[in-house]
């Protein structure tokens, strides 16, 4: 078995064996944050459950398997992902199909919406708005003492850029497509920069799918800004097989009064580990964070969710609730933190979980770290089993046992559900949760190619 230090050597040869072919692809101001990087992730290693961050999630497991090197897709690589359609006919929205995390470079690297928000490949957006991109990129992650960030910035040979300029309203959203697949077993990094200007709304769809039965390894980091007075709405639905690891990092930096609601639903994936960190630097910023997780057999999901209150009269709340069966484990770990100049601060976080199996388990760790006196902070979590006594009274109203238990988990589910600012995505959402708690949903429910 393969030590720490072993695994750090391993992805430090990956490095040195594919740094040629990465930098021919990538944009020069990528290039130059490359080795510095490396180098931090040799002082820092793979994160391990000594770190609290990573207490009850087991990386070495994952990182110990072999994979394929996989950092630039062809062109014909496009073709088998273009096929896939999303299954919610009444969802309108603008939709982008990406593979592997890859944008297209066989088409057009930008397109411009009519609403004036731009999409397109970061190495791309490094010569079209180059200032943007210099200022933001890596802004957001450089302090961050994570060797999965580093390797990342390391790694990451393109990503997806999206800009939506100051004062642009956009009542359609956009839907980002990502198919996972490979002929072979993948290690996949990504890189992501999302600008949402001053006085701007806009909201985000990404939805994961894998459609070949590979191995897939996933190490995702996307950084987000959102200006003055910006509403923002990212909603991650992750729904791939029982051989797909994905580690997905999210850095959400909000100014001056901007509002920004994250969610993260996910249905299905072998590990899943969603990290979110919201740094609210403005004042009157307000962030709303939710996730719900559905597990069963040997899935692990975690979630990490760090608040940093850093100005006054800022708001935050955090709600997530698992369901986990069979030997699946779930984690929790919740963290708001309150600098000593955020006075004012409402914080607001909760964490429920249902065990339906003896062997499945739950570790949930909420946290408060305030440094300032004005502030209204509560943080709350259980974990247990469905309530007896309304399990007896729907069944004394006629009611299956079965179907009982599903209406309760539903119910408790749909919390979490109704956060989904789009209707026809919500009710889809809604029909998937009772699919998984049947056991009628296995993997790529939307996926219309039977590649299985």
């Amino acid at each position: 078995m393969e030590t720490s230090t072993e695994l750090t050597e391993k992805y430090h040869r990956l490095f040195r064996e594919n740094i040629t072919g990465i930098e021919s692809v990538s944009a020069p101001f990528f290039n130059s944050f490359r080795g510095k990087a490396i180098e931090k992730f040799i002082s820092t290693g793979l994160p391990s459950r000594k770190n609290e961050a990573y207490k009850y999630t087991d990386l070495n497991t994952y990182f110990r398997q072999d994979f394929e090197s996989y950092f630039v897709p062809g062109q014909s690589d496009f073709e088998k992902a273009s096929k896939f359609r999303c299954d919610v006919e009444e969802l309108d929205v603008y939709t982008v199909m990406l593979l592997n995390g890859f944008y297209p470079e066989n088409g057009n690297k930008f397109i411009q919406l009519p609403a004036g928000v731009w999409i397109g490949t970061l190495n791309e957006a490094a010569t079209r708005f180059r200032q943007v991109v210099e200022y933001h990129f890596n802004r957001y992650v450089s302090n961050v003492n994570d060797g999965l960030i580093h390797l990342n910035t390391a790694l990451a040979s393109g990503g997806l850029f999206i800009y939506v300029p100051e004062n642009v309203q956009t009542s359609k959203p956009v839907q980002i497509v990502n198919i996972i697949d490979s002929e072979k077993d993948i290690f996949n990094q990504r890189r992501n920069l999302i600008v949402v200007g001053a006085n701007s709304s806009f909201t985000l769809i990404v939805c994961d799918h894998t459609l070949s039965l590979n191995k897939f390894l996933t190490n995702t980091v996307t950084e987000i800004y959102t200006g003055e007075n910006a509403s923002f709405n990212i909603l991650r639905v992750q729904n791939e097989h029982d051989s797909s690891f994905k580690i997905t990092n999210t850095f959400i930096y909000q100014d001056r009064n901007s509002v920004v609601t994250s969610g993260n639903i996910t249905l299905h994936g072998g590990l899943v580990r969603n990290s979110t960190t919201h740094y609210l630097a403005g004042q009157g910023a307000e962030c709303n964070s939710y996730g719900l997780y559905l597990t069963d057999k040997w899935q692990h999901a975690d979630n990490y969710v760090n608040v940093e209150h850093l100005a006054p009269r800022c708001t935050s709340n955090q709600l997530y609730k698992g369901v986990l069966d069979d030997m699946s484990t779930g984690t929790f770990n919740g963290r708001i933190y309150v600098a000593q100049g955020a006075q004012g601060t409402s914080a607001y976080q909760k964490n429920n979980n249902i065990l339906l199996a003896a062997d499945a388990k739950m570790y949930t760790r909420p946290q408060l770290e305030i440094y300032a006196d004005d502030v209204k902070c509560s943080h709350g979590a259980t974990v247990g089993q469905l309530n007896e006594d309304e399990m007896f009274y729907l069944q004394s109203r006629g009611i299956d046992k079965n179907e009982a238990r599903l209406m309760l988990m539903s119910a408790f589910a749909h919390e979490v559900i109704q956060n989904i600012p789009v209707k026809p995505l919500r009710n889809r959402m809604d029909e998937l949760v009772i699919q998984r708690l049947r056991g009628e949903l296995t993997r790529c429910t939307y996926c219309t190619i039977k590649c299985g």
